[in-house]
């Protein structure tokens, strides 16, 4: 399977989805490798999300508003590297940040743009469903429906790049229940 799939009548330019992009399997084996981290509660300037977190790889300090280093990418982390950088016609060493993020209920991820400096997002969903969305950037541009809503699948992925990344912003809607979302960036050259 693994072909993009058309996901609603008018998505962003840059925006592709994969249903089915990873096996039940492979979610299980990546479940059990991530229980065992000890994430942190995600910390933007002052305030404190209900999400965990943890990088690796080059991540993004809002405090320095700098790119930092962290710990390496894991070995265990290689085939979905792999799978997601030929997906997206790059070398697997473009990808230079995996995050991995705990969304427990009721929690989201509010509007954003990814950090500058990164350049191509890709995302992979485990353990539960969630829907997606979407909104140009430019204020003006905000008018009635300004919002797109994507159900985004478990064991799916999501890539955007270009305007996608650039003139959109996105967010999440509240969880029903625990989700697991694997985040890869690659950097601006």
């Amino acid at each position: 399977m693994n072909t993009l799939f058309d996901i609603g009548p008018v998505t962003p330019r840059g925006f592709h989805y994969y249903p089915d992009f990873i096996t039940k399997e492979e979610e299980e084996k990546l479940l059990e490798y991530i229980r065992g981290f000890d994430l942190q509660t995600m910390k933007f300037h002052q305030y404190e999300a209900k999400r965990k977190v943890m990088g690796f790889g080059r991540g993004w300090s809002f405090t320095e508003q700098m790119l930092k280093d962290g710990n390496p990418i894991p070995a265990e982390f290689d085939f979905l590297t792999e799978r997601i950088a030929a997906k997206l016609s790059i070398e697997k060493k473009q990808v230079a940040q995996v995050l991995v993020t705990e969304y427990p209920p009721d929690s989201v991820i509010n509007w954003h743009r990814d950090a500058p400096p990164f350049d191509i997002i890709a995302g992979v969903s485990l353990l539960s469903d969630c829907v997606f969305k979407l909104r140009p950037h430019d204020k003006d541009k905000q008018t009635r429906p300004a919002t797109i809503s994507l159900a985004v699948q478990r064991r799916s992925l999501y890539t955007m790049q270009g305007p996608a990344k650039s003139e959109w912003q996105h967010c999440t809607a509240p969880v029903k229940k625990i989700r697991y979302s694997l985040t890869f960036r690659t950097l601006k050259k």
